[in-house]
């Protein structure tokens, strides 16, 4: 159980595990405690039409805020997407144009409005863009009125820039100046809308104690930080990623089957974390599904899947997915919410390989990947094994529904369907 935090929000920010740092936490929750609405925000980069499962922390670390009755603000990175944040990189972000990043925006937009509670009132959540005030910044005076305040002999002990030089791997100007832009992102949330907490992951500690710095040096001003863990897996991948790619937050780019099955097949060490983090069961029911042991954890896996799929895509899709995960396991039957994947009647004349199908599906992520695949045993084509990568799909293999069915392993599965 957490300390004898008096705020609803550290308390469940401790119980649930969301917590790795914090400037000043017996004042933070002196001030979460104060009798009004505390602001606090998040920033996102806009590098993708879409958020992924890696961003799903810090989603719910803002929608934990606006539940215990504090205004949480969706920072858009506008204008730092411009420059790419290095926190965590070995290399630069590719820079994207300006129609590239407003498109990217309006795709994540999207996200947020399923977790959180956007409107006018005080807990309203509400997103801002930085470009608003980046965008018209004089050089010159910039560095005048903020530059001299930032330390570089700091910045150069803050993991995003130390173990890139440590590494001799390029660092550029444009890169080093992330910090200092994001530290002035907090000042500028404080003065508009009397925000005095950051929040984020803890690759960006640094960024996040840069700002708390700028506020108190110029302005006097008393801000917070908090961050969360980095999470990976028990088995040490990144969370958010599978072989096949990133696990997407929008229904146009992740099917919410492909969602739904992403967390069915969380590894048995990490059901009881993610439950707690992922989902909003009370921890007593948390409690008693981490306890389970052999085939009963896959109960709870499916809890799990079932509210991690709710939160994101809604009770229909998340009951949908279900329903087609135990046609497609139960009964070896080919569910409606299985991704699909067209493929021309033409092409199934003259028999497309196998490698190139499971490609194409977004079951391997190449064509030697899903030969690797193969040679292992584990691909299959209406739930028979593929015994030579050589094999071509032709429409022979045409189920009575006009499909045919690629397996991944056991868990794994999608359509090709002929048009």
């Amino acid at each position: 159980m957490s300390p004898d935090y008096r705020s609803n929000f550290l308390r469940t920010v401790v119980d649930r595990g969301y917590l790795h740092q914090c400037t000043d936490l017996d004042a933070l929750d002196a001030h979460l405690t104060g009798g009004n609405a505390m602001v606090g925000y998040i920033g996102f980069d806009c590098t993708a039409p879409s958020l992924h499962a890696g961003s799903l922390v810090s989603i719910m670390l803002l929608r934990k805020f606006q539940q215990a009755g504090h205004q949480p603000i969706v920072l858009m990175g506008g204008g730092t997407t411009r420059i790419g944040d290095p926190s965590g990189r070995d290399a630069a972000r590719q820079l994207l144009d300006d129609a590239t990043i407003a498109a990217n925006m309006a795709g994540i937009r999207t996200v947020f409005a399923r977790f959180l509670r956007f409107g006018d009132g005080p807990t309203d959540a509400v997103m801002v863009n930085n470009a608003d005030w980046l965008d018209d910044l004089r050089y010159i005076p910039f560095l005048r009125d903020y530059g001299r305040h930032l330390s570089v002999n700091r910045m150069l002990t803050f993991d995003s820039v130390r173990l890139r030089l440590e590494r001799e791997q390029p660092l550029s100007f444009l890169e080093f100046n992330y910090m200092v832009l994001q530290a002035y992102d907090f000042l500028e949330l404080a003065r508009r809308r009397d925000c005095v907490l950051q929040m984020g992951g803890s690759d960006q500690w640094g960024n996040i104690v840069g700002g708390v710095d700028l506020a108190r040096r110029i302005d006097g001003r008393t801000l917070f930080g908090l961050t969360t863990p980095l999470l990976t897996t028990a088995s040490g991948a990144k969370m958010g990623k599978t072989a096949a790619g990133a696990v997407w937050l929008s229904p146009e780019m992740l099917s919410p089957y492909q969602y739904w099955q992403f967390w069915r097949n969380t590894e048995d060490a990490d059901v009881g974390r993610f439950l707690r983090l992922f989902t909003e069961l009370p921890l007593d029911e948390v409690r008693r599904l981490e306890t389970l042991q052999g085939a009963e954890i896959n109960h709870a896996k499916e809890v799990l899947a079932n509210e991690a799929t709710r939160l994101c895509h809604g009770e229909a899709a998340a009951a949908s997915a279900a329903e087609t995960a135990r046609q497609t396991f139960a009964e070896q039957a080919t569910g409606d919410d299985l991704p699909t994947v067209a493929v021309a009647t033409s092409e199934l004349a003259d028999g497309v390989p196998v490698p190139e199908l499971f490609r194409r599906s977004g079951l391997a992520a190449s064509n030697s990947d899903a030969r690797r695949l193969i040679k292992g045993g584990g691909a299959r084509i209406n739930n028979t094994v593929v015994d030579s990568e050589h094999r071509l799909v032709t429409a022979a293999d045409l189920t009575p529904q006009g499909v045919v069915k690629l397996s991944a392993g056991r868990k794994r599965h999608a359509l090709i369907r002929a048009v």
